[in-house]
Parts: structure tokens; C-alpha cells; sequence
């Protein structure tokens, strides 16, 4: 073997001793998240919109591996969870913007056995019905077509939800401007219940008005398909990445690292939902100032992070509602992808989750001095940066390449930093990779949802590829083979994909490399497939 094969394998042996879960992006990542998965942040992202230059959208998704045919009470958002998106524009880790979202469920029929039921114009009772039911009498609602009004009687479980916006200490209550409930979009049941899925979600999709006036902030809330990608199961079997053809597991090719739509391993999170919160705010509602700024400036560069919490003390008491008291307390919280999972240790995973990002100075030991970059180095030999790793600070500093020179850098805490002033780069452009792929709009940059959270973490974390010394193969191209979602998100507000059928969706077996074309003359074990949605996958 030659040598750069000989460093190579280096490489990916690193990789196959890193806990399993690491590169998990929240999906049950912490001991504490993985007992509440209502409570548990999937994925935090944060970006400037693409159709909207003068405006950030946040999307705090939660609840992970949500089967779309898992009914029949599918996966309503938790009444007893406060979902918040918080801002920083001051640099210190705190608050000073934040979002609250808070859920209400109604059971609209409740001799009902599930959720959600219709068909066409709805169907009554034959002629051969036995008694007490005469014929004629109705049965089966018409099919769900609208959230509220005609059309929404099968829509049995409704949920509605509040939004309030905290800024300079007042609290704005947001209210939809045509003057509707605000109502989050079920679970995608199927054809014949939901005959025309995407109008019924984009029913969702409110304009919000605040403080008397219209403020251009849109919301949407509902059972989305998970915008995450990774071969999860490759992972979780101690790290056991596939050959993708470079002749080394885990080590992608030149022309695969190139393609952003092509994948050389299945996408474990394929055909699984999500819930959903989408918020797009205008930036002078998010800078210190109200203004918008270059993105040379100091101001530019906010912080963002997503928390959930859950009241001090829950009593259920069943038929009776749930009774709450006391306080909120957090449950979890969620800047940067990965930080958690990856370097973290398992044993301070929950008390990390319930603190407060202005106080992980506690926690800098992880981040200055990476433990999985050590054992690179102690097990394999792999050179890495000598610490402390300055070269992370961009992930939990107000640091160039993210905020413009002369920012304070502010305590060390897991924000999602954005330069509000770095414009969006259209799709053409547009790189997974990010800011290391040459994509200034892109992760550490905030988060799109296009951004290959998987292969960035363990090229800048592991590799330590954004000191130019260690920008070097096999370094800046290890990846897990998966470049991308099997379903397309969307270039305009929510962004993301509406939810999988619950009838007719399927998930790439660990077998199948994806739900795309297979070239021709390569067996599928070894060819990537097209999983940029073009080719839908096939109902089994």
C-alpha cells in the first residue's frame, strides 16, 4: 500500500474509534434527550433566506425517526414543551431577541379511533348497515383538504400554537394577519385521508403581524421529512463506512467530494419526519442596532441558538389534564451541529445540554483541546494542530472567517454564528461543504439545510483541515458518502420538504446505495445514486 493509501486508512481507523452516535446530529444524542424525544433538537439551522436577502430564517426542528406511517395518533408537538429560538447581538451569550412557540392540542372527535380519517366527499353508511345505524348516516368524513373550516372536519387531532417575540425586554404577542389561528400541519397520512398533501401545507405558511403593525415575519409549524443525511447505520456499526470507490472506506473520491447531489452510501434518515418550527425574521429585528449591515462590519455577525424546556413539576392525572407548575427549566439546547456529539464527553452530555452557552467556559477543555483529535494523533499517528485548537474558535468565538475582524470575540459559547451581511449564493453555486468548500453563505456561517454537516465536523474537527497545514488529503476528504437528502428541500419559504406519506413512503435499505439511477456497468453496491430528488423512490 502506498503511503498516502497507508495515511488514508490512518484517517478512517481514527474515525472508526469515535463514541458511537458521534456524527448522530442530535437525534438522541444526550442520555436526557433520548428518555424525552419531544423535548429532544434534532437540527438547528440559520441562514439568510434565499428570496429574502433582508431576512434571517431560523428552523428548530425536533422529535428525530418519526415513522410517517406510525399512526394513529402520529407525532403531535408537546403542549408541555416551550420551544425557543434565541439571539445574541452584544456578544455576550445571552438573549437579547428570542422567539416562543407553545402548543395546543384539540381533539375534535373523539369517538374517533385516530387522528386523522376522510375519503372524497366522505362516505355514509350502505343500505345493508345493520342497526342502530340506518343507511345513509355518515361514517367516514370528507378527505382533509383545509386545517380549518370546510374541508378539516377528519382533522380529529388539531393543534394550534402561539408566538411571542422577546426584544429589548418587551414581549410582542405575534398573530397571523389574516387574522386566522395559527395552526401547525399534521402528519402526512396518506392519499385517500390528505388527497393533495402540499396545498394542505402550505396552508401553514403565516404572515404575522406584531406591536399593531406588520412585521414581515412568516411562520410555518408541521410534520416536515427530515432534512438530515448521513449513513447512520455505517455509523452506529462501530463506524464500518463503506468502500465508495476511492479504495479506501470512509475517504471519498475527487469527483464524489465534487458532487453535491450524488450519494455513495444510503441516507439512514431517508423516509423518516420531523416537527417542524420555520420562523424568517427581517435582520433589523436582530441586530443591536435594528439596522442592516455589510458584512465587514462588527454588527453584522449575530448568534443564534435553539432550546427547549419543560415545567419544574408535571402531574398527569388522567382523565383530568396534565397539571403544570413552576418554572420553566431546559431540557436541551442546540448552536452548532455536532458540538454535543462530537466533543463533548458522554459524561457531561446532560449537564451540557441544561446549561447556558455564556457559562461552557466549564466545558473549553473540549473545545481548545479535542479529545478525538488526540486520539487521531496517540492511536494513528495523524498529525493534528497543536492545541489550544485556535482554529475552532470560529465555532464558539465571534472570530473571523465568520464575523468581521474586530468583532469581540465575546466568551467562549456554542452559538450558531451568522454574518448577516454575507448574501445567499444561489443553488448553482452553492457548495455542502460550506465555507471550506469556497461558499461563504455556508456552515460554520450559519446553517442551510443543503450543508453537509457530517463531512465538514470531521474534516475541521478531526482534521483540523482550517489550519492550512492539515488541508491536506487524506484530511479534507474524509465523509461518510452521503452528500445529500433522497427528497429536495425547497428554495422558498418553509425551505423545508413537506412530510412523507405515511402509505407510500419507503427508507433506503442499508443495501441499497440510494433511490436515484443507477450508472450503468457499475454493480449498485459500488455506484453512487442521484438522491437529489429527481428520481422518487419506488413504492415497495
Amino acid at each position: 500500500m502506498s503511503k498516502v493509501k497507508s495515511l488514508a486508512a490512518l484517517a478512517v481507523g481514527a474515525l472508526l474509534i469515535i463514541p458511537p452516535g458521534g456524527f448522530a446530529s442530535s437525534h438522541r444524542e444526550a442520555p436526557i434527550t433520548a428518555l424525552d424525544h419531544t423535548a429532544d433538537i434534532t437540527d438547528f439551522y440559520a441562514f439568510v433566506s434565499y428570496d429574502h436577502p433582508d431576512r434571517v430564517t431560523f428552523i428548530l426542528n425536533v422529535d428525530p425517526f418519526l415513522e410517517p406511517s406510525n399512526g394513529p395518533n402520529y407525532f403531535p408537538f408537546d403542549p408541555g414543551v416551550l420551544y425557543e429560538i434565541k439571539v445574541d447581538n452584544d456578544y455576550d451569550a445571552s438573549p437579547d431577541v428570542s422567539f416562543r412557540f407553545r402548543f395546543q392540542t384539540e381533539i375534535r372527535a373523539p369517538k374517533l379511533f385516530t387522528g386523522f380519517a376522510g375519503a372524497g366527499n366522505g362516505i355514509a353508511a350502505p343500505a345493508n348497515s345493520p342497526a342502530p345505524v340506518p343507511p345513509g348516516t355518515p361514517i367516514v368524513p370528507p378527505a382533509i383538504t383545509s386545517l380549518d373550516g370546510p374541508g378539516s372536519a377528519g382533522l380529529s387531532l388539531r393543534q394550534t400554537y402561539t408566538v411571542e417575540m422577546v426584544r429589548d425586554g418587551r414581549i410582542f404577542d405575534l398573530k397571523a394577519e389574516n387574522g386566522s389561528n395559527l395552526f401547525a400541519v399534521p402528519s402526512n397520512v396518506g392519499p385517500r385521508t390528505m388527497p393533495n398533501y402540499e396545498d394542505l401545507a402550505e396552508q401553514g405558511i403565516y404572515a404575522l403581524r406584531g406591536n399593531g403593525g406588520s412585521s414581515d415575519i412568516r411562520v410555518f409549524a408541521g410534520t416536515v421529512a427530515d432534512p438530515f443525511f448521513i449513513d447512520l447505520g455505517a455509523a452506529f456499526d462501530t463506524f464500518n463506512f463503506r468502500n465508495t470507490g476511492s479504495g479506501v472506506p470512509g475517504v471519498l473520491t475527487a469527483t464524489q467530494d465534487a458532487n453535491d447531489h450524488l450519494n455513495a452510501a444510503p441516507n439512514a434518515v431517508s423516509g423518516f419526519n420531523v416537527n417542524s418550527i420555520v420562523i424568517e425574521v427581517p435582520i433589523r429585528l436582530l441586530t443591536s442596532d435594528g439596522k442592516v449591515h455589510r458584512a465587514n462590519s462588527t454588527k453584522a455577525t449575530i448568534g443564534a441558538w435553539a432550546t427547549t424546556s419543560r415545567h419544574q413539576l408535571t402531574i398527569r392525572r388522567s382523565p383530568l389534564p396534565e397539571s403544570d407548575t413552576g418554572t420553566y427549566r431546559q431540557v436541551q439546547r442546540f448552536g452548532n451541529a455536532l458540538i454535543n456529539e462530537l466533543i463533548i464527553g458522554t459524561g457531561y452530555k446532560d449537564r451540557w445540554s441544561m446549561d447556558k452557552p455564556r457559562n461552557d467556559a466549564q466545558f473549553a477543555s473540549f473545545d481548545l483541546d479535542p479529545t478525538i483529535a488526540r486520539i487521531f494523533n496517540a492511536a494513528y499517528g495523524i498529525n493534528i494542530p497543536t492545541p489550544p485548537r485556535t482554529d475552532l474558535l470560529p465555532l464558539v468565538t465571534y472570530a473571523p472567517p465568520i464575523a468581521a475582524p474586530g468583532t469581540p470575540a465575546g466568551p467562549i459559547a456554542d452559538l450558531m454564528r451568522l454574518n448577516t451581511g454575507v448574501p445567499p449564493t444561489p443553488y448553482s453555486n452553492r457548495s455542502r461543504l460550506g465555507l471550506i468548500g469556497g461558499d461563504s453563505a455556508g456552515y460554520p456561517n450559519g446553517r442551510r439545510l443543503t450543508d453537509d454537516v457530517v463531512d465538514i465536523s470531521a474534516r475541521v474537527v478531526g482534521g483540523g483541515i482550517l489550519n492550512p497545514k492539515f488541508n491536506v488529503f487524506p484530511n479534507n476528504k474524509i465523509g461518510d458518502g452521503v452528500a445529500a437528502t433522497d427528497v429536495p428541500t425547497q428554495e422558498k419559504f418553509p425551505y423545508v420538504h413537506f412530510a412523507y406519506s405515511g402509505r407510500d413512503s419507503r427508507h433506503i435499505d442499508p443495501s441499497e446505495i440510494g433511490c436515484g439511477d443507477q450508472p450503468k456497468n457499475e454493480s449498485a453496491e459500488n455506484a453512487p445514486a442521484n438522491q437529489g430528488g429527481t428520481a422518487p423512490c419506488p413504492v415497495k
